[in-house]
């Protein structure tokens, strides 16, 4: 139980950052919605969703071997504020799984850090079991995140690539997004589970 509580902290503030970043871009670029909005702030009441951030990783914690991931509410910009509303929306929906990937590094090191100083005065297992959580939740936010399906952040990449006769891809995927989204996360997390677990080895060296 105090595994799965640690991992639901670990989410929400690392969903946390992956929303500042999304504000803290969008303002270099021009547009302070997010912080007229008050939502470029680690208070967890500012950004947590009842369904992404709380019952989605309750349920999923049910599952054995299952990873707990979520998601915050999104954080707005308004893209008329922007030089150029199709790349700044990219770069603003980048910075996300960006920032997620950046805390997988950083706990990596230090799970290989705690991993390589063990000696019989210093025990480094509960630093390392939890560098390794970090990285893990982390690893799966960054890959989840960049599958092309809305209000998804790969989406709004793929969309700045896709030529006008495509808008009609994107009106659908806009349309029935979350119905897609929602089908993905019950039967296709199979799909990128090796990918996070290839991003978890290459930070982790597990």
């Amino acid at each position: 139980m105090e595994i799965i509580i640690f991992q639901i902290i670990v989410l929400i503030f690392s969903v946390i950052i992956h929303e500042i970043s999304h504000g803290f871009v969008a303002e270099y670029l021009g547009d302070n919605t997010a912080r007229l909005a008050g939502r470029l702030t680690l208070n967890p009441i500012k950004h947590l969703d009842p369904f992404g951030s709380v019952i989605l990783p309750f349920i999923l914690s049910l599952i054995p071997g299952g990873i707990v991931f979520g998601w915050a509410k999104p954080v707005p910009y308004n893209p008329f504020n922007l030089k150029n509303p199709a790349k700044g929306g990219a770069l603003i929906a980048a910075a996300g799984p960006l920032s997620n990937i950046l805390l997988a590094f950083i706990f990596g090191i230090i799970y290989r850090f705690a991993v390589s100083n063990q000696t019989f005065f210093l025990n480094l297992n509960v630093l390392a079991e939890l560098s390794a959580m970090v990285v893990l939740v982390n690893s799966m936010l960054a890959i989840f995140n960049l599958v092309p399906i809305p209000p998804l952040d790969g989406s709004k990449v793929l969309f700045m690539f896709l030529s006008k006769s495509q808008h009609k891809l994107q009106e659908f995927f806009e349309r029935y997004g979350l119905i897609v989204l929602l089908a993905f996360i019950f039967f296709g997390l199979s799909v990128i589970n090796p990918i996070v677990y290839f991003v978890f080895k290459f930070f982790t060296g597990i």
